[in-house]
């Protein structure tokens, strides 16, 4: 099967072009960082994916940071609804069998307890313009299916993390800068909610998900990709301090506190299982381990 991977130098992205090519598929990768196309550039959208000439395409390129998306939501709006549609519309010109369009369980905003675990039924309440950008993009997805016929499915994907992920991001920065206050020996580090709680999946689980959907998910459905478990913020804080070996205590920071945090969010991967078989196979303390050691790593070798 011959994928190509727009937003294919991203975490996600790096992680489904190393399992794809695991399992014998042919790979293009596209990405703004390595010189690929603007998604937001129409024209060239439609000429590039009309060359390629591909069965499937994985669409995971997309402005994704939250805090981001609170300074700069024009932009955010821009590349993961505009994007989108220029992706859809070239695949639908050129043929494209399949396409995988990558949104995000932010989609659903804030949920009432007694509505987890999230299946794909429920409401689409975004709280932040990342998430107001991926509904749309979700969104603009069904109308590529009902309107053009075009073989959409949809992957709702819950937080992931895994070695190799920014340390932009909740859980390699927080082991990163563990790391840094063991290798330091500083006593604290500052932080902001710890209490919030989320449904946490490795990266390299999440991927195989992806193909599953692309090999065997149905046309115009939506996909939740998640582990069923919610933890909280402060549990993988204190997982990332307890491999560090240190003692280091955790100081409130009202500066890190974002201006809505949804309190608890949980899926479940119920449609995922039946249709696929799929299911999370990465231990949790396994995902840690490989997230500290990427973090000491990239420490040792000078990388930011």
């Amino acid at each position: 099967m011959r994928a190509l991977i727009t937003g294919s130098s991203g975490f996600a992205g790096r992680a489904l072009g190393t399992h794809l090519k695991t399992m014998n598929d042919e790979v293009v990768g596209w990405s703004r960082r390595n010189g690929g196309p603007d998604i937001t550039d129409r024209e060239t959208v439609i000429s590039a994916i009309a060359d390629a000439e591909v069965d499937v395409i994985y669409h995971l390129a997309a402005q994704s940071h939250v805090p981001t998306s609170w300074t700069d939501p024009v932009t955010t709006l821009r590349v993961n609804i505009e994007g989108t549609q220029n992706v859809l519309d070239a695949a639908h010109r050129a043929h494209v069998p399949r396409v995988i369009v990558v949104t995000s369980a932010a989609v659903y905003g804030a949920v009432r307890p007694e509505d987890l675990p999230i299946t794909e039924d429920a409401p689409l309440r975004p709280s932040n313009p990342y998430a107001a950008s991926k509904a749309a993009a979700d969104a603009v997805a069904v109308a590529a299916h009902i309107g053009n016929g075009l073989d959409v499915v949809r992957i709702r994907a819950f937080n992931h993390f895994g070695p190799g992920q920014d340390p932009s991001f909740v859980s390699p920065g927080f082991a990163t800068r563990i790391a840094e206050a063991a290798r330091d020996g500083r006593a604290s580090i500052d932080v902001g909610a710890l209490d919030v709680r989320r449904d946490f999946c490795d990266v390299r689980d999440v991927v195989r998900a992806y193909r599953l959907a692309a090999v065997s998910g149905v046309s115009g459905e939506a996909y939740n990709v998640c582990s069923g478990v919610d933890r909280s913020i402060r549990e993988i804080a204190e997982a990332f301090v307890q491999r560090s070996g240190a003692e280091i205590a955790f100081v409130p920071s009202p500066e890190l506190h974002r201006p809505v945090d949804d309190p608890v969010v949980r899926g479940s991967a119920a449609r995922l299982f039946k249709h696929t078989g799929w299911a999370p196979q990465i231990p949790f303390d396994q995902s840690i381990d490989d997230i500290y050691q990427d973090a000491v790593d990239r420490l040792q070798n000078g990388i930011q």
